[in-house]
């Protein structure tokens, strides 16, 4: 028996059996396993293990654009509804506050989830473009870019008249 299997066998002397079973685990799995077939065929690059276990970032963001841009049409069509009720029969006082309120929305947040998405979006998906104008193609016939969210997209959605 050498010097050091002695001493190993001496350390495992002071070790509770717990430890002793987490040791043998630990030095049995130190040089590692083999991979698996599987494993082995695997495309091993950056752009595969960024791709891989998770939704790409523009499927995210889109989720993210179109649930938000859902909840504020929910909340402005509700809104829309009390202000109508509240103003009676003066259509031109619904109007007036209206417009202010449109004026008044907040949509940072959600614009620049936008903005991120009209940037990074045709890069992203690797969209091809057209080598005559140097600009991307559409998706499905449309256009990729999200227009931005402002008074004018609230009177649109939800006139004032």
């Amino acid at each position: 028996m050498s010097h050091s299997e002695r001493d190993s066998d001496h350390d495992d002397a002071r070790l509770t059996p717990a430890e002793r079973v987490l040791r043998r685990r630990t030095d049995a799995t130190a040089h590692g396993r083999p991979l698996s077939s599987t494993s082995r065929q695997a495309q091993r690059t950056v752009e595969a293990y960024l791709q891989g276990g998770n939704p790409p970032r523009w499927m995210e963001r889109i989720g993210e654009i179109d649930a938000g841009v859902a909840r504020v049409r929910r909340e402005l069509a509700a809104a829309h509804r009390e202000l109508r009720h509240a103003c009676g029969a003066d259509p031109d006082e619904f109007a007036r506050r209206w417009r202010e309120r449109a004026h008044a929305c907040d949509f940072h947040d959600l614009n620049a989830l936008i903005r991120q998405h009209n940037e990074w979006y045709p890069v992203e998906r690797d969209l091809p473009v057209d080598p005559r104008t140097g600009e991307y193609l559409p998706v499905h016939g449309r256009s990729y870019l999200r227009p931005l969210l402002g008074p004018g997209w609230v009177l649109e959605q939800f006139p004032a008249r």
